[in-house]
């Protein structure tokens, strides 16, 4: 976590709280301009894994819009970033493409059924919307089949044997994303299946979306060959390239911080934080995997070993095992690692528990900035 003074944050960070680094924040934009600049590349920023708004005036420096997954995302683009929005969901119902084509510049479907039962709405917008579809390219790079959206009998992107005696007219691009927080050369590979199954649909498209799941910010991430690869769709396709990580942005920019409440033992001391695996970090159960914590081990490197979990009733509520140099003791804080992309915009109140206040941090003047705070009304506001 380079950039975040961990003991400043820590002292000055409400807790439960997460806490953006700005610094680092730049840091990876600067590593995506490269990527545009050298290969001409459009990169979206999506609001799926990162729709931290406060920042958007940072971003929208560098990236060219975002891609939402609903009309609110939609909304929350188009009112706060204010640059090109890309829509694109499972489905829609027509309230939604009502909604979604006068927020968006692209609005790509999953399936022929949709773009034809909505072809009476968006074609009215021809020249202002671009319309596409999203394929299914039936190459699967993912690890886990829950994030795997080329897994057998994948609900998402239309397969090549689909798109026999249909119609593309007013189809103006084709977007895949099949990725899931992965180097270059799974990126690279499935481009290859792509070309063979859909290349032949490319001619008269303005554009290419390649997804997200790039880790492009990500060290070892093999940037040159991504800047090679866009430039030889570009030019093999004639078309604009696009692409919309979410994690590539959010990379190391953020930690949660959490403080010790109680140490209990039942077969080995278990610490009870003020943060939950399920309210505020559900990927840990969702995925799964275990978080770095600044000062933490695995278990048993040192002396002191502690399982963490949250305070919910959720009895699997165990964000996982970690050791330490020191006893933890009530009111000791500890800082999750990486806790920016796909952490806030999943949390839930479930149990009505404390939300985490959301925060930045500015390294050049070392000032925390508590952007946003949480009370009972936020809670209530959701229920009836």
């Amino acid at each position: 976590m380079t950039g975040i003074d961990i003991d400043k944050i820590l002292k000055l960070a409400p807790s439960p709280a997460y806490v953006v680094d700005l610094g680092r924040l730049r840091h990876n934009l600067a590593i995506l301009d490269d990527v545009q600049k050298r290969s001409g590349a459009k990169i979206l920023l999506a609001l799926k894994a990162f729709s931290m708004w406060s920042v958007f005036p940072i971003i929208r420096e560098t990236l060219y819009g975002v891609c939402a997954s609903s009309p609110w995302e939609a909304r929350l683009g188009r009112e706060e970033f204010d640059r090109e929005v890309h829509s694109f969901a499972a489905a829609f119902k027509e309230r939604d493409v009502v909604e979604l084509l006068p927020l968006s510049n692209h609005l790509v479907f999953n399936s022929f059924n949709q773009l034809e039962r909505f072809r009476p709405l968006w074609e009215k917008e021809r020249g202002r919307v671009s319309v596409g579809l999203r394929v299914n390219p039936e190459h699967s790079e993912g690890h886990t089949a829950i994030y795997d959206p080329c897994a057998v009998n994948s609900r998402l992107g239309i397969p090549r044997r689909e798109f026999e005696g249909r119609s593309l007219e007013g189809v103006e691009g084709l977007h895949f994303h099949t990725l899931c927080e992965q180097l270059f050369e799974p990126l690279e590979r499935t481009v290859k299946v792509f070309d063979e199954k859909f290349g032949s649909f490319m001619p008269g498209m303005k554009w290419l979306n390649l997804g997200g799941g790039h880790h492009i910010t990500r060290e070892g991430y093999d940037i040159d060959g991504l800047v090679e690869l866009v430039k030889h769709l570009k030019a093999k396709y004639d078309v604009e390239v696009y692409l919309e990580p979410g994690e590539a942005i959010a990379i190391g920019t953020g930690i949660l911080v959490g403080e010790v409440m109680d140490v209990v033992k039942n077969g080995m001391d278990i610490a009870i934080l003020d943060v939950s695996a399920t309210c505020h970090m559900p990927d840990v159960l969702e995925m799964p995997y275990r978080p770095g914590i600044t000062g933490g081990f695995d278990p048993g490197v040192k002396e002191h070993t502690y399982r963490l979990g949250g305070p919910s009733c959720l009895a699997g509520d165990v964000i996982g095992d970690w050791s330490f140099e020191k006893p933890l003791q009530p009111g000791d804080r500890l800082a999750f690692e990486d806790m920016s992309h796909y952490t806030m915009v999943k949390t839930t109140t479930f149990n009505g528990i404390q939300h985490p206040a959301i925060c930045t941090y500015e390294p050049e003047t070392e000032e925390l900035k508590v952007v946003r705070q949480f009370d009972y009304s936020d809670f209530k506001s959701r229920l009836s």
